[in-house]
């Protein structure tokens, strides 16, 4: 009895083999994407003023787990952008005379991103296969540059001045975000695959240091979001 069960779970496996032997145990790739972001507040009298489009690029990989399962991760530099208003105070004129105002700021961020997700792949249709992924993504800040625009009241007239800065002191090192994703592959060949996705990155940690300029009760808290449409291309 049991020797023929032993044969016959290695001839299940030598019917196996051949379908198993065509997958690559990895796969490497470049992509391109698009995005919208936003960045939602945790602060009193914080609020969010809109979305700003962005933009990655870098590269993808998939690490084979069985034949529908893989281990998706890469490489990507992310620009994502997002604006926020709140009530903050500086000097202005040269009387270096300090007023109280709102300030609406467009934040410019750039981030190296490891991806680290679960990929799941449909059998194929003719040229075609369906994925879904779901996974986190760590990410490093490299670069932290606003757009301020600072709106103000003198003797009951309204002011408003526009100048940028580099807010690297007033951006956390690092990030995380949860990562939900869906697209297709359209293979060229047996191993090349054109890929087109859309991929949302919900962030998980707050990326603002610091206090409010006119309560320091307040301290600075937001989170960042976007929404990325993928292009690429893997072999």
């Amino acid at each position: 009895m049991k020797k023929s069960v032993l044969l016959a779970v290695i001839g299940v496996l030598f019917a196996l083999q051949p379908a198993f032997s065509q997958l690559k145990p990895f796969r490497f790739g470049l992509k391109v994407a698009p995005n919208i972001g936003w960045i939602s507040p945790d602060s009193d009298e914080y609020e969010m003023d809109g979305s700003v489009p962005g933009f990655s690029w870098g590269f993808v990989s998939d690490f084979t787990i069985t034949e529908n399962y893989f281990f998706g991760t890469g490489f990507n530099v992310s620009y994502i952008n997002g604006k926020l208003n709140y009530p903050h105070q500086q000097t202005i004129g040269e009387d270096t005379v300090l007023v109280v105002g709102t300030l609406n700021r467009t934040y410019n961020l750039r981030y190296i991103d490891i991806p680290l997700t679960l990929k799941m792949k449909t059998n194929k249709f003719g040229s075609m296969q369906y994925y879904g992924q779901i996974g986190f993504s760590a990410g490093v800040n490299i670069k932290a540059k606003s757009q301020d625009e600072f709106s103000y009241q003198v003797d009951n007239y309204y002011e408003s001045e526009s100048s940028k800065h580099n807010i690297s002191d007033d951006v956390t090192q690092f990030k995380g975000s949860m990562v939900l994703g869906a697209g297709l592959e359209y293979y060229l060949d047996n191993s090349t695959s054109i890929i087109a996705g859309i991929t949302y990155f919900n962030g998980l940690s707050n990326i603002l240091k610091g206090d409010n300029t006119v309560d320091p009760m307040i301290s600075q808290k937001a989170v960042p979001h976007y929404i990325e449409i993928t292009f690429g291309v893997i072999f």
